[in-house]
């Protein structure tokens, strides 16, 4: 794979062939927002955070997805406006742009220094398929030792673009396609999968599965 400069990112971003263009739009500043080598993405309007549960905790063997629906709170803040993310504090936002990777192309996700310096982690899922399309949604996590204003508007991360070999024949079109604001995790689709782990480890230790 080979890492796009910035003449090469321009490239892509207008390319003729919409099937074969990166899309990150709308892009306000290119200018400062196309970089030697990445694209940065600015923070929308869009939040979404846990409220403490009072049971064990989020089990993706056990109705996560009811668990999440019960717990998730979702706010949305004006421009200009700050959300006040406080240490220790994790939620999720997501990028003001609609971004899509085309088949021949990949990215990776990178929070900006600036902010980094500051505490903030940015993108711990940093990933993105060939294929894939939506508003990016970003996990943000406050490491440092004071609150931190996040601004919609602002230049929160920064996308790496990598070519591929080949395009690829199988495009990504997987349960986080397609997004419009921040999507909670949706783990719980395997439930099915994390019960079968359980039937072949009490298996494996001989125990007995308890009764239905």
């Amino acid at each position: 794979m080979t890492l796009l400069g910035k003449e090469e990112l321009e490239g892509a971003l207008a390319e003729d062939n919409l099937d074969s263009r990166l899309v990150v739009m709308p892009l306000l500043d290119p200018e400062r927002q196309i970089g030697a080598a990445s694209i940065d993405v600015r923070l929308g309007t869009q939040f979404q955070y846990f409220e403490r549960i009072g049971d064990a905790g989020l089990d993706p063997g056990d109705d996560l997805e009811a668990t999440v629906e019960s717990s998730q709170r979702s706010t949305t803040m004006e421009l200009g406006d700050p959300f006040w993310l406080h240490p220790g504090q994790f939620v999720l936002g997501a990028t003001l742009e609609y971004l899509r990777v085309p088949p021949h192309l990949a990215a990776y996700v990178v929070g900006r220094s600036s902010w980094g310096r500051l505490g903030l982690l940015v993108a711990t899922a940093i990933m993105l398929q060939p294929g894939w399309g939506g508003n990016l949604t970003l996990e943000l996590v406050n490491h440092g030792e004071s609150p931190i204003a996040l601004y919609p508007g602002s230049r929160i991360a920064q996308l790496a673009v990598h070519t591929l070999t080949d395009a690829t024949p199988d495009p990504y079109d997987g349960k986080y396609q397609g997004p419009t604001g921040p999507w909670a995790s949706r783990l719980g689709e395997e439930q099915q999968r994390i019960e079968r782990l359980k039937v072949v480890a009490d298996r494996l230790h001989g125990r007995t599965p308890p009764e239905p």
